[in-house]
């Protein structure tokens, strides 16, 4: 256990069964956390974070699908939006299907899953956290509507801030660059020239992990960032 800085506290995570917000699960854990373990098909993954967290004697329940239909989440305090999808095809080659696609996951999806949430926060207020991404700022090619639903994730997070402000519910974004995570190792994008390039423009050298975040997480949830919101934290090695 570490500090026990999120103890009492209940911790929804999207899209935790595998990636970031899996190492996310786990850290919030480790500081004292109940957390529920959201996704969207990947049983069998999600089961395991859980495994993972009670076997180190913390507290964690899987949910699938839509939290706010859940009788077992009646209070929330810590809202993270991890669930999302991408993918890198050229102008010529964006469609709509793929622009809806996108956008319904990472941008609907993420205000969905917030408004879910809401009616879930009490008179304490809390923190919500979305994962950006650093595309929306170092706007890779090839990789337009991605950018797009990242760049809507830095606008929805500083608008939330000022909106959700009064209810004490704090709104910050964490946006790393690229994470060594299944989905971009079974994407290609962690080895060979992509994987090159980023390193060689990195100052710090390397590409990241997932225990690169997830601490940054744990200090946007707990009381340790009481006076910080709409703040959006790039952890990406110093690349910009």
């Amino acid at each position: 256990m570490k500090n026990g800085k999120l103890n009492g506290k209940v911790a929804v995570v999207t899209g935790a069964s595998k990636g970031i917000g899996a190492g996310i699960a786990k850290e919030f854990a480790a500081h004292g956390a109940s957390v529920v373990v959201n996704y969207a098909s990947a049983k069998q993954d999600a089961d395991r974070v859980v495994d993972e967290i009670s076997k180190r004697g913390g507290k964690a329940v899987a949910v699938r699908g839509n939290v706010a239909k859940k009788a077992e989440v009646e209070k929330i305090d810590i809202l993270v939006n991890y669930a999302g999808v991408y993918e890198f095809v050229p102008l010529e080659e964006v469609s709509e299907q793929q622009f809806h696609r996108m956008f319904d996951v990472n941008v609907l999806g993420m205000l969905l899953a917030t408004q879910a949430a809401l009616k879930h926060f009490n008179s304490d207020g809390g923190s919500i956290i979305n994962i950006g991404s650093l595309a929306s700022s170092l706007t890779p090619p090839t990789a337009v509507v991605y950018n797009a639903t990242k760049g809507a994730v830095d606008a929805i997070t500083r608008t939330l801030a000022k909106e959700l402000g009064p209810k004490k519910i704090r709104v910050n974004s964490i946006n790393p660059g690229m994470v060594v995570t299944e989905g971009a190792v079974a994407g290609g994008y962690t080895e060979g020239d992509m994987r090159k390039m980023f390193e060689s423009q990195t100052p710090l050298g390397r590409v990241g992990q997932t225990d690169d975040i997830a601490p940054a997480a744990a200090f946007f949830a707990s009381d340790d960032s009481k006076w910080i919101t709409g703040e959006t934290l790039l952890i990406a090695g110093g690349l910009r």
